[in-house]
């Protein structure tokens, strides 16, 4: 077990056996859900369940993920999650956007995602590929250049009043960006790079190019 393993497994505390709200659909900017079923030592079958309120984020910025097992709550712990279960450990990670890896994490194996709700964002997202794989890697497509322009347009223009400081521009000197874009057009970049990462965290699919968006 790695440190930050070790520190991630302090965090988990035990938790009071309520029963799993189900999903609303008006929980989707808040909220995400997922699911695996595991089979235990004993040849059982429990199905396990990572609940995510990213609400939290406006009330102490200390997102908490709760792990319910068979619709009961098992334990909750403050992200990044790591939870022990039988044959291996559940991981939760958080991006500026969303979760950024949910896993079960065997002790010998590959990981393997866990299933979002089909009413949470995510899941929705998730159907709309295996509807439409044309039309999701599209989105995906478009998703990744609105990233990639939005953000490198940006840097290109904040790179140059930055490059005036005295300090840096005695010891590396001065640079004009070629491009100055209107105050419009750089709001709708910027507005694009987020709606871009939003997508991309729904897919769970991580870069870092999500946080610097949210930054």
């Amino acid at each position: 077990m790695s440190v930050g393993q070790w520190w991630a497994a302090r965090r988990v505390k035990p938790g009071d056996g309520r029963p799993l709200q189900r999903f609303r659909w008006w929980q989707m900017p808040v909220r995400s859900l997922f699911s695996i079923q595991l089979t235990s030592s004993d040849g059982g079958v429990g199905t396990f369940a990572v609940d995510v309120r990213h609400w939290a984020r406006l009330d102490d910025s200390k997102v908490r993920a709760h792990l319910f097992i068979d619709e009961r709550h098992e334990a909750e712990s403050k992200v990044p999650a790591s939870f022990p279960v039988d044959g291996g450990r559940i991981a939760v990670t958080m991006s500026n956007f969303g979760v950024r890896r949910c896993h079960y994490i065997p002790a010998q194996g590959t990981p393997q995602q866990l299933s979002p709700d089909p009413a949470s964002a995510e899941g929705r997202r998730a159907r709309l590929d295996a509807d439409h794989p044309v039309l999701s890697r599209t989105i995906g497509s478009v998703s990744i250049l609105m990233l990639v322009i939005g953000i490198g347009l940006n840097l290109l223009q904040v790179a140059e009043p930055i490059s005036q400081i005295p300090p840096i521009a005695e010891s590396l000197g001065t640079f004009e960006s070629p491009i100055h874009l209107p105050l419009w057009l750089n709001l709708a970049l910027g507005a694009g790079a987020v709606l871009a990462s939003m997508e991309r965290a729904l897919r769970l699919r991580y870069t870092p190019l999500l946080d610097m968006a949210g930054n």
